[in-house]
């Protein structure tokens, strides 16, 4: 599990406690103890997994503030796979609050269990109204649960888009029949950036290889595409159901991310004017983001990059999706006056612009200064996967093949694998 985010609040271990068990009424500001129940994360001791237990059984659910740290403390102990905290999270599946309910399974999934009672009064969910369906489906397809399958399949016909695509994904996994999948691989295109993103997640759980075509041209964050693509070599390279050559021009597709190589499922009606076009970058749909990057690259190539450092000097060097589409604009723009930006920020070691590392590299190989050189090979050193390729790539683009070298080893048989590809 990638922890970077988890480490933003600087409290310790104690203070974190002492929060947690400061009554809330007496708390300055009362998402304080919100941050502390998040906070915990950090440190997987028994004293923090008492903690958690006690603002659960201290939470008051009849009161707002309270059932958002208790859904928080029922998150928190799911991230440590807590199984001696597991009696209290079951008894939080009688919830009234469908949000405490949904991190109550989750938990109870990432936690693990192959207990028949827990798993039924899970799969019971299912025919209570108005709760959270998908997440129960997944969580009981992950758990192999084959008594809840009729229970299930109702669902296959479900309104909700990301519901229907994990009940049919489920129905796939349990009967071993895939004709259905094509079903699930239809919601890659979906208007709803929810029912795509779902469709990737329901795809992986299938391992349905087949569909890393279609996943690579998915119009949504490229977070979500590389990490189903890492989740499925994973899974099947080892088995010998896939190999890393079949997968890699995808995979390099994806890192490249260039919206050409993507199936948009947005357009205009009409031409857009250029501030339009910035303020789309902005939009927590990523689908909308891409058809502006093209508008961009295809309409106002020799405005767009003063028009780019305007928003990122404005508000997108703190927006971390902006940022990572500035970023790679002023490389497929091919930008030169870009090179030192690009260059700190391929230094940025924030945790929420950690996606942007890998677009300033990717960028740079665009740019063709090799300067760039010795900037990209000293990132070879970083722990995160998906920049150390994207190091590789853009070293590739910039016709240096000694990047490979220092990656013949790795510890991490991807980039290994692609180091060995480039010699």
């Amino acid at each position: 599990m990638d922890k970077r985010f988890f480490k933003m609040f600087g409290l310790t271990e104690d203070q974190a406690i002492a929060i947690i068990d400061t009554p809330l009424e007496q708390l300055e500001d009362a998402s304080d103890k919100y941050i502390a129940v998040s906070h915990l994360i950090n440190f997987p001791t028994e004293q923090s997994i008492a903690a958690l237990v006690r603002a659960i059984e201290t939470s008051n659910p009849a009161e707002l503030d309270h059932r958002i740290v208790r859904r928080k403390a029922v998150e928190s102990l799911g991230r440590l796979q807590a199984k001696s905290a597991l009696p209290v999270i079951r008894q939080c599946l009688k919830d009234d609050d469908i949000y405490t309910v949904e991190n109550t399974v989750w938990a109870i999934g990432e936690i693990g269990t192959k207990d028949p009672e827990i798993l039924e009064e899970v799969a019971q969910l299912l025919d209570k109204p108005g709760q959270i369906y998908r997440v129960i489906i997944h969580m009981l397809a992950n758990a192999d649960y084959q008594p809840a399958l009729e229970r299930v399949q109702k669902f296959t016909q479900a309104e909700d888009e990301p519901t229907r695509s994990a009940a049919i994904a489920t129905i796939c996994r349990f009967t071993g029949d895939y004709s259905q999948i094509t079903e699930v691989m239809a919601l890659l295109q979906s208007p709803s950036v929810n029912a795509r993103r779902g469709s990737i997640q329901d795809l992986i759980d299938s391992r349905y290889y087949k569909a890393i075509p279609e996943i690579a041209r998915c119009p949504v964050s490229l977070v979500f595409r590389l990490r189903g693509l890492r989740m499925l070599l994973d899974a099947g390279v080892p088995t010998g159901e896939i190999t890393f050559a079949e997968v890699q021009p995808y995979l390099e597709q994806v890192l490249r991310d260039h919206p050409k190589d993507l199936e948009l499922v947005h357009e205009y009606d009409l031409r857009p004017v250029l501030d339009f076009v910035i303020n789309e970058l902005y939009e927590t749909d990523f689908g909308r983001c891409y058809l502006a990057t093209q508008t961009l690259l295809d309409l106002d190539p020799q405005s767009a990059p003063t028009a780019l450092l305007a928003t990122y000097a404005d508000k997108a060097y703190n927006d971390y999706g902006a940022h990572y589409h500035v970023m790679k604009l002023l490389g497929w723009l091919k930008y030169a006056p870009a090179y030192d930006l690009l260059v700190e920020n391929l230094f940025n070691r924030e945790p929420q612009f950690q996606k942007s590392r890998a677009a300033c590299a990717i960028a740079l190989g665009e740019l063709g200064d090799s300067r760039a050189i010795s900037e990209l090979k000293t990132c070879l050193n970083t722990p995160i996967w998906d920049l150390k390729y994207a190091c590789l790539l853009a070293l590739e683009r910039l016709g240096d093949s000694s990047g490979s070298q220092m990656c013949a080893n790795d510890a991490d048989w991807l980039i290994k694998a692609k180091a060995t590809s480039i010699q």
